[in-house]
């Protein structure tokens, strides 16, 4: 009779399929809401750049004064600085007449001997000084700036995004530590199902006198490779999904900050393989101490 031929099982290997699948649908619900926390944070970015602060300008003042109070103004470290320049931008009261006739239509003109609308400057408050408190003090300072007739800005819409915004991050802060613990948990159960087949291996090295550090060796190897494959999976499909995104959802681009995505990616990358390190480095250290009986 000829033998049956026994396929023989290799230190450190188990089920790859399953494991890659459950840890890369792990990281990949943690990268999802990790991109949702970019998009937010540059949508709230985007939102405090809107909000505008006013300074109405004395009639009668000379174009010299006029300039001398721009760039006292541009010179300032709370007005918010953009990539095509600073925030701050001149008024004067024909174009303010322009822009009031082309928004309502109505020329004042026609009964009006005197343009009433004054020269102004509008600028933006940089995201760190927006709190009301350093909005007010902005606002005094500028006020008694020589030339200034008033300043004026939507100081309720501040207090309301700043309220807001500080609920959105108790509540996504909330699920974000729930889902870093389950994600955690699954991935660690995952790795010790999967090893448990390789319990008597263990043993049986242990049997001929193989060192811990020997055992344990193929397993992390395999555990840090497949993490971090895991990871680049995750990531590969997030990508995917927010480039078919941007060119199908009009404005969505202007949300993607790359620079962060880039590094949150690169988070996955390390988490799955880290994860997958210490949970495996855990059910394996757990199978080495085990007794025979409780093997079985």
């Amino acid at each position: 009779m000829k033998g049956r031929s026994r396929k023989k099982t290799k230190v450190g290997k188990f089920k790859f399929i399953s494991v890659l699948f459950s840890t890369t649908l792990s990281l990949f619900i943690v990268g999802l809401f990790g991109v949702i926390f970019i998009q937010a944070k540059s949508l709230t970015k985007m939102i405090r750049e809107n909000i505008e602060v006013q300074v109405f300008l004395n009639k009668n003042i000379t174009d010299a004064r006029k300039a001398e109070i721009g760039k006292q103004l541009e010179a300032k470290p709370y007005v918010l600085k953009k990539e095509t320049g600073s925030s701050l931008t001149y008024i004067s009261q024909e174009a303010a007449a322009e822009s009031f006739l082309e928004d309502t239509g109505e020329d004042f003109t026609k009964f009006l001997n005197d343009n009433p609308l004054r020269d102004s400057y509008t600028l933006a408050i940089a995201e760190e000084f927006q709190t009301p408190e350093e909005i007010e003090e902005i606002v005094t300072a500028i006020q008694d700036m020589d030339g200034v007739f008033e300043v004026t800005y939507m100081s309720d819409l501040v207090e309301s995004i700043n309220e807001n915004l500080l609920k959105v991050s108790l509540i996504m802060g909330g699920f974000i530590v729930i889902l870093i613990i389950t994600v955690v948990m699954l991935i660690n159960n995952t790795i010790r199902l999967a090893l448990f087949s390789q319990r008597f291996l263990i043993r049986s090295m242990q049997l001929v006198g193989a060192t811990r550090g020997f055992i344990r060796r193929p397993f992390l190897t395999r555990a840090f490779f497949f993490g971090a494959l895991s990871g680049l999976l995750a990531s590969a499909v997030l990508y995917g999904i927010l480039e078919y995104t941007k060119a199908n959802i009009d404005g969505l681009a202007m949300l993607q900050n790359y620079e962060l995505l880039y590094i949150l990616f690169a988070g996955l990358v390390l988490a799955g393989a880290l994860l997958s390190l210490f949970s495996t480095l855990r059910a394996v250290n757990k199978y080495l101490n085990m007794s025979l009986d409780e093997l079985y």
